[in-house]
């Protein structure tokens, strides 16, 4: 999208790459940035840095990722009332049948409660989040992403196919039958939403092919266009859409109330043909990165070689050696005398560089499990903690489409407003602040939820600390009825915002933070390691499926903040000086070296 502050240009040309004065003979202010049209290091420091402008394509990835996203959490934001609760009276297909019970009636199938649901939303999360390497390392080395997104939309699409078989009448019936047509379905589309995930998320940061260049604005003042400021930009709006598609969703909930799981399921189902739709659409239009062939033995050989005068029997001693700074050095053939260069070095000190920041990049995301287990909690159990209120009509797991909608409100005021006002008096809100900063907002979530979960505990009518469970004779002597808290369900949405706005600060950024710091033959492994994170979330959860149970929501939610602010501390100070030399990290492989070419988006195949 175009910066629409004060963009009116006034002509002004740069110099091309001929014209520019050699480094060699100006002052080190004046030395042109490889890569750049034109704009000098001093240029660099002074001057604003603004967004470009989006092209086309990039918003029709966009459109792909709001439609694969609808459909993922158009189905995954209705399994936990699905598996955890019973049909309700009357229903054959999950839907509340008598008009009576609506204002507190929940939607229910297969009646397995609460630790069975979580452990198989946790199944279903941990799964979804591995399947990426598979998009990833296919897309790198033998299919490009574009052929990979559309064969695995395919895929993706039959998994929603089964998915609403499984929810029909004659197979809910068959209670069993039910639960395993289910866990089919999760796992084929894992495998297609996964493979798909690593893939789109590069995909819309290369349809950007500018470089750094100076503009005049109708004001007068100089500014810089930057491709890191556009592609900052271009994941907010890239993780804008993927919460309009989630906060679609929200149909989901009324349908699986009112007509039952198997319609709720097929309206995403529909949706989801938009994506090989619009994929087709923009075929001759996209920038597409051809495979280049897997590089993985040539990192694992650079790391090995790092490596090798590193080892200490001290394990300290190593971890300082890997943390010195000349670390790399014994990996880089500028090493070494002239023809005494090892044979096993086939690389130049360029790609030793490029390793280099893979694997900072790697460690950054080591920290992310953490953060996403408080992301977990919005994704499952505040939807049983819901359901213990009072909710007049309102279904229980609707509310967690606050979240979506919170981050939709959110970002065009960080992108519009916040980080340029942060540009214009020259602080530089770096990748590791923004980080840590969403770990703090994230840990504040869980203590808003831990306060209101033992306030819940106590309103219940039912003194058993599972408020969700309460339930009364109904009202024409024919069953049982939820008997909720005197508590507003919507006194609930703090959580799901606060997380919303952490997610801007930390999820954005990893996305970020993986296009910018990885290679280009790397991009969807190392977004796919970016993303397996959430996976290492879901199996430390599955580990923890038995305290995942509603008597023990108020020590499960304060124990998940006081873990996100310590983590996140230890995160800042192991990680501050990667956001010293961001700029310097990211001019890693920008450069005019020989061989570069190749790896530049705008010499990228087109098809």
């Amino acid at each position: 999208m175009a910066d629409k502050r004060d963009d009116k240009v006034a002509t002004e040309k740069p110099p091309s790459l001929d014209e520019k004065t050699s480094s060699l003979d100006v002052e080190e202010g004046s030395k042109y940035i490889d890569g750049s049209e034109g704009v000098t290091q001093h240029e660099f420091e002074t001057l604003r840095h603004v967004s470009d402008k989006f092209p086309l394509t990039a918003w029709l990835v966009v459109i792909v990722e709001f439609a694969e996203r609808w459909t993922y959490y158009g189905t995954a934001n209705i399994f936990n009332n699905y598996i955890r609760e019973g049909l309700p009276r009357g229903s054959t297909n999950g839907a509340v049948v008598f008009e009576q019970d609506r204002d507190g009636g929940i939607a229910g199938a297969l009646g397995r409660g609460q630790t069975v649901s979580f452990a198989i939303r946790t199944f279903n999360t941990f799964f979804v989040y591995i399947t990426p390497f598979l998009g990833a390392i296919i897309a790198d080395t033998m299919w490009g992403r574009y052929k990979t997104i559309m064969v695995f939309s395919l895929v993706c699409l039959l998994g929603h196919i089964v998915l609403v078989i499984g929810a029909t009448p004659p197979v809910i019936a068959n209670n069993d039958a039910a639960l395993a047509v289910l866990i089919l379905s999760i796992l084929i589309i894992a495998i297609g939403a996964g493979s798909i995930k690593s893939n789109v998320s590069p995909m819309i940061a290369e349809q950007y092919t500018g470089k750094l260049r100076k503009k005049t604005l109708k004001s007068g003042e100089t500014v810089l266009i930057s491709p890191h400021v556009t592609i900052q930009s271009t994941y907010l709006w890239f993780y804008a859409a993927i919460n309009l598609g989630a906060s679609g969703a929200i149909s989901a909930s009324f349908l699986a109330r009112d007509h039952g799981f198997w319609v709720a399921w097929l309206v995403p189902t529909i949706i989801f043909l938009l994506v090989p739709g619009v994929l087709l659409l923009g075929k001759k239009k996209y920038v597409v990165t051809p495979p280049r062939g897997s590089i993985l033995l040539e990192t694992i050989r650079v790391i090995r070689l790092a490596m090798t005068p590193a080892w200490s029997l001290n394990p300290v001693q190593t971890i300082r050696n890997i943390r010195a700074p000349g670390f790399w050095e014994n990996a880089k053939p500028s090493h070494y005398p002239p023809g005494q260069v090892p044979k096993s070095i086939t690389w130049d000190d360029e790609f030793v560089g490029e390793v280099a920041r893979t694997c900072n990049a790697c460690g950054v995301f080591l920290f992310f499990p953490f953060f996403w287990l408080c992301y977990s909690q919005i994704d499952g159990n505040l939807s049983t903690t819901a359901a213990g209120m009072t909710l007049n009509g309102t279904p229980n797991d609707l509310i967690q489409n606050l979240n979506p909608i919170g981050i939709i409100i959110m970002v065009p005021i960080f992108d519009r407003i916040i980080y340029p006002f942060l540009r214009r008096r020259g602080i530089d809100f770096t990748p590791i602040k923004r980080i840590y900063v969403g770990f703090l907002v994230a840990g504040l979530a869980m203590v808003y939820a831990a306060v209101l979960q033992s306030f819940l505990n106590k309103r219940s009518p039912c003194d058993n600390n599972q408020p969700s469970a309460c339930k009364r004779p109904a009202d024409d002597g024919n069953g049982m009825v939820p008997d909720p808290a005197d508590i507003n369900v919507w006194v609930v949405v703090g959580p799901y915002l606060m997380v919303g706005m952490a997610e801007i600060f930390a999820s954005i950024t990893s996305l970020e933070y993986a296009f910018t710091k990885a290679p280009a033959r790397m991009k969807s492994v190392v977004m796919a390691f970016a993303q397996f994170q959430t996976a290492v979330s879901a199996a430390i959860n599955f580990a923890l499926t038995a305290a995942n149970a509603e008597e023990n929501f108020v020590w499960l939610y304060g124990s998940f903040a006081i873990t996100a602010w310590v983590i996140g501390t230890i995160f800042f100070f192991t990680f501050r000086q990667l956001d010293r030399n961001e700029h310097k990290l990211n001019a890693i492989g920008k450069g005019e070296r020989a061989g570069f070419a190749d790896e530049r988006p705008d010499t990228a195949e087109k098809s």
